[in-house]
């Protein structure tokens, strides 16, 4: 088993515990260990019993669960709580909003072990009448399935990446003269990913049927010698096409771009006596072929710059490739470091050491240690004399790791009503300070723009975080008038986080775009509460890249004599 797999047993174990509301402390350690698993950069399951111990959160009973997984592939205490429970109550833990102890409630008072029989309950007005519950959260709940619902067969990217990454190995293993290239949705780094789609160039016709044996196969949907189409464990859909070599750079197009980027480039085909298809570009006059082998020379064809998959979504890519003025796109060897992480200190699982190397092992030139400031209890969040001490320790491992700087930040709360979580004479007294919203999501737009643009005036803010606080296929993002904040970002000097947690992504493509028209910076970070999740900026880039971000558009490409000068606490007049 892989580690997001155990690390889902895990905290499937830790939400069924809560419903049961069995002690606090196991509930934790189940979580705990699910969040050091699923960052953790080497396979657990390859891991020996007694090494497990040595990982954080992971005592001698969970290493022996681990072991128990690797081996059998099933965990016996997981399946003794699954038979305590309909297997599909998990799914109402998957809502926004609903929690173990909401879940227990539903339970025990209605009966409710669905999602469509909670749908049915809060539609009569049932749950108003439970104790806690109201009409107010009962909408809540409705709207959190209409949001489920919209995005039933949607995966995040990662997770989708790693899925892919796993039939792509059991594929080459068995098939190694054969290219199979990952198109659709995936290609163009899309936040979430609807089916996986694969072409095997020059495969033959047996490839189908080692294809449909993959061990995570759970339904075969379709068995044909050119495509074949399956369900996978964790609800994807994959589809494995042949293709000819002759077809190779058709088929990637064809199969990469948007619907709307894919009627354009036919349209403008068609324009010039052409014929495009997935199987090349033709005259329409004699039926010859024109191209076809590759990508770039079915664009050079139709008079255009080869066009970057993230980009293909025809939204002014189809003008710029026929001008030659399409950017150069970032790249995630353009970064230079990540300006936000958590440490054990507040919420993270690791020791500030254990950060630093392992951002230096990764090529980082500098790193900002940004922990929680106190308005997060749970989080232990530091308060501005702990904060300052903390800073000192930060700053104290300079020098310690080669090639490596090490700066002393904070992530500090944006309240309620706009004002900071620590007082201005502690803020001024660190290298970075990066300001979040970690509350009172449901304020209304102008509420939460003014509450944010007042946040984003004072004059020690050098980063905005996760700007719009959405978790994506969980939480849609708060109401927020991106026009004012982008345009106040650039005239301050604050520069807007993509936040490269997997179920953030956050800015979007739409927005971190719209940050750079404006002329505001960004900047990429993993948000990183483990060692692991430091590798995690790559899928920030691929957001970066959607938005048409070059270098120049983000402050971390910068060297860290470059870097300071550009922070706005630098920038003051």
């Amino acid at each position: 088993m892989d580690n997001r797999q155990i690390a889902r047993i895990f905290t499937e174990i830790a939400d069924l515990l809560e419903i049961k509301a069995e002690n606090g402390f196991k509930i934790r350690a189940y979580r705990t260990a699910a969040d050091t698993i699923g960052a953790w950069p080497d396979a657990v399951a390859r891991i020996e019993e007694a090494q497990l111990r040595d990982l954080p959160g992971i005592g001698k009973d969970l290493a022996k669960k681990v072991r128990e997984l690797a081996t059998t592939g099933a965990c016996e205490y997981h399946a003794e709580l699954l038979q305590q429970f309909p297997s599909t109550i998990l799914d109402l833990l998957r809502l926004q909003g609903v929690g173990p102890k909401t879940v227990a409630l539903l339970y025990s008072s209605l009966n409710i072990k669905s999602v469509e029989e909670l749908a049915a309950a809060a539609r009569a007005g049932r749950l108003r009448e439970l104790k806690g519950m109201g009409a107010k959260k009962e909408a809540q709940i409705l709207k959190a399935i209409e949001e489920r619902e919209k995005d039933a067969g949607r995966h995040l990217l990662p997770d989708t990446g790693a899925l892919l990454s796993e039939l792509l190995t059991y594929l080459t293993e068995r098939a190694p003269g054969i290219d199979f290239i990952p198109v659709g949705s995936f290609r163009r780094g899309c936040e979430t990913c609807g089916d996986i789609d694969v072409l095997a160039v020059g495969g033959e016709r047996s490839l189908m049927d080692v294809f449909i044996a993959h061990p995570k196969v759970e339904r075969v949907l379709g068995h044909g010698d050119t495509k074949s189409s399956v369900l996978l464990s964790g609800g994807y859909q994959a589809d494995l096409r042949l293709v000819p070599a002759e077809s190779r750079g058709a088929a990637m197009q064809y199969f990469t771009g948007s619907k709307a980027h894919n009627i354009v480039l036919r349209d403008r085909a068609i324009q010039r006596g052409l014929k495009l298809n997935e199987y090349g570009l033709f005259r329409v006059d004699d039926e010859s072929r024109v191209a076809g082998e590759t990508e770039e020379a079915i664009y050079e064809a139709l008079d255009m710059a080869w066009v970057e998959p993230e980009l293909r979504e025809n939204r002014g890519e189809i003008e710029a490739a026929s001008e030659r003025r399409l950017p150069r796109l970032l790249t995630l060897a353009d970064l230079r470091g990540d300006l936000h992480m958590h440490t054990t200190a507040t919420d993270g699982r690791e020791e500030i050491a254990a950060m630093a190397a392992a951002a230096q092992r990764l090529g980082h030139s500098y790193i900002a240690i940004t922990d929680h400031s106190k308005a997060l209890a749970m989080a232990n969040g530091l308060d501005e004399s702990r904060a300052l001490e903390h800073a000192a320790r930060v700053r104290s491992l300079n020098g310690q790791f080669e090639g490596l700087t090490v700066l002393a930040g904070i992530e500090c709360d944006i309240l309620a009503d706009g004002s900071l979580d620590l007082a201005d004479d502690c803020l001024a007294q660190l290298d970075i300070v990066v300001v979040s919203v970690h509350s009172h999501f449901s304020q209304d737009e102008a509420q939460m723009t003014d509450r944010i643009l007042k946040a984003m005036s004072n004059p020690w803010v050098d980063v905005l975080g996760h700007p719009t606080g959405r978790l994506l296929l969980k939480r849609d993002p708060y109401r927020l008038n991106m026009d004012l904040i982008t345009t106040a970002a650039a005239r301050d000097g604050v520069a807007l986080e993509i936040n490269c947690q997997v179920d953030r992504l956050d800015l979007n493509d739409s927005h971190a775009r719209l940050a750079r028209e404006r002329g505001a910076r960004l900047v990429i970070s993993t948000d990183a509460h483990s060692a692991g999740a430091l590798t995690n900026q790559r899928w920030g880039v691929h957001m970066a890249r959607r938005a048409w971000a070059g270098p120049g558009d983000v402050l971390n490409t910068r060297t860290i004599d470059e870097l300071r000068p550009l922070l706005r606490r630098n920038r003051r007049a």
